[in-house]
């Protein structure tokens, strides 16, 4: 199970040799961000539930939604466990060929652009009504990688989770709702 969520024993990180979540100190090894060596959780307990609680409701909510309707839209879980992912990873990969060094965006624009994409997708049925297929596939992509966030402890923002993890990297670009959680999480575990 560990293997399967990128937990791997010994370096896994291609271009670095070792993993990014945790910092050297002088002479105790790798300390992770909350303080515990050995320890590969880049997100604290209350980032984890507070994931693992909004993603299963995102989730959730297309499954109820779609079941009590008894409309169940093969097009939107393809869209969304699939299409999504896929378009993530692609542009994932294109940027690594461009420039292979790890990046993280933690800007107000990167905050923002985080923001636009989920309500542009989201708000289909209004302004695209043809399109209306992609607000329940957005619930399911966000979702999804909200809840495999949570699962591996990945800090950053849940749209490269998926993508980090296919591609053995730990890219992040900003997350404006999470973030302000994680931040204050690692505040306070410091000693």
């Amino acid at each position: 199970m560990r293997r399967m969520l990128g937990h791997l024993d010994g370096p896994s990180w291609p271009f670095t040799g070792r993993d990014p979540r945790t910092v050297e100190t002088s002479s105790q090894g790798a300390e992770s961000a909350y303080g515990a060596t050995g320890s590969r959780r880049g997100i604290g307990p209350i980032g984890t539930a507070a994931r693992l609680v909004l993603g299963g409701y995102l989730v959730g909510s297309v499954v109820y939604g779609q079941l009590a309707t008894h409309n169940v839209r093969p097009a939107t879980w393809a869209l969304g466990l699939i299409g999504f992912p896929a378009l993530v990873l692609a542009w994932h990969a294109w940027r690594i060929r461009r420039h292979p060094a790890r990046f993280s965006d933690d800007s107000p624009l990167s905050f923002v652009l985080g923001i636009l994409l989920f309500v542009a997708l989201y708000f289909t049925w209004w302004y695209a009504p043809a399109l209306s297929v992609t607000s329940d596939a957005a619930l399911i992509f966000f979702g999804g990688a909200m809840l495999l966030t949570a699962l591996r402890g990945d800090a950053g923002c849940e749209i490269l989770t998926p993508s980090n993890w296919l591609l053995r990297r730990h890219d992040q670009i900003a997350c404006a709702l999470f973030a302000p959680i994680d931040a204050l999480e690692r505040r306070c575990a410091r000693p």
